[in-house]
């Protein structure tokens, strides 16, 4: 008999940038630079769709503003295919950086392009880089004010570009009337371990990270929630020039092994959209 970890519904989630977009090489590509270079997130997130279908999974798709400008048919191919249309913001500027005012344009601008191309109100958002933290807290009164019901915008561990170790770890209820749903961690050795995807699932073996969710599952009694960016299914892009090592490394890591390793993820496990997997909740909650 399947065990009940293996059939519950899981959250695949998907940030929807380009290679030139990520924290990682933001001093050496500058957003004014973005247009002259050649994107390849259209390709890549067709790639996925394509996967997904071959495992009956569904998606949320946080989709970066400037990404659906250039690309409003991917948009509407995303939602046609029934996977969530979300927001990533606009201009992939972490939220810490930003002033209240700043913050909320972004935000804004990039709901109201994707609800113009989905014909849907967008109720999803993420922060780019995870970036709403302590010192900007009240991005969460906005993102409610402009409308969206959930966020996932928050990783409760210690890491040198984000996080919040003492955040809570499961998703809860805002004050500000907003759900949040932080990314999954495994405490271990007193340590909370993330465990949500990304350079983690490529650099670890898969054996290891389909051990930790298993047991994510098995103790948490709640619904695991993965994460990924189309370019790391894509060995072939440009290298940047210039970039700290370890900047490298973490976006360069075994790229050539991902979309295998994912194909084995969506075997593996259910999986479904934000939206689907907390929809009693975010009715609750509006």
């Amino acid at each position: 008999m399947m065990s009940a970890a293996l059939t519950k519904l899981n959250a695949m989630t998907v940030d929807v940038e380009d290679y030139f977009h990520v924290a990682a090489f933001e001093k050496q590509i500058q957003p004014a630079d973005w247009n002259g270079l050649v994107p390849r997130v259209d390709i890549n997130t067709r790639r996925l769709l394509d996967l997904f279908d071959q495992h009956n999974a569904k998606s949320t798709f946080f989709f970066l503003g400037w990404v659906a400008e250039k690309f409003p048919d991917l948009v509407k191919e995303v939602q046609r295919r029934g996977h969530e249309v979300a927001s990533h913001g606009y201009a992939h500027t972490k939220v810490h950086q930003q002033t209240p005012a700043e913050f909320k344009a972004d935000a804004l601008r990039a709901k109201d392009m994707l609800e113009q191309l989905t014909g849907h109100e967008v109720v999803g958002y993420r922060a780019p880089s995870f970036s709403i933290n302590k010192q900007s807290e009240w991005a969460f009164e906005i993102l409610k004010e402009i409308g969206h019901s959930y966020s996932s915008s928050t990783y409760p561990v210690k890491h040198d570009l984000y996080g919040v170790p003492d955040w809570p770890q499961q998703p809860y209820l805002r004050p500000e009337g907003l759900l949040e749903i932080p990314m999954p961690t495994l405490v271990m050795n007193g340590r909370q371990l993330p465990i949500a995807g990304g350079g983690y699932f490529r650099l670890m073996p898969y054996w290891l990270s389909s051990r930790l969710i298993s047991r994510f599952l098995r103790e948490d009694k709640m619904p695991y929630m993965f994460y990924f960016h189309p370019w790391e299914i894509d060995p072939d892009q440009p290298r940047v020039e210039g970039a700290p090592l370890k900047s490298r490394f973490r976006h360069y890591v075994n790229l050539n092994r991902m979309e295998n390793k994912l194909a084995q993820l969506l075997t593996q496990f259910n999986w479904g959209s934000l939206d689907q997997v907390y929809q009693s909740e975010l009715q609750r909650f509006k």
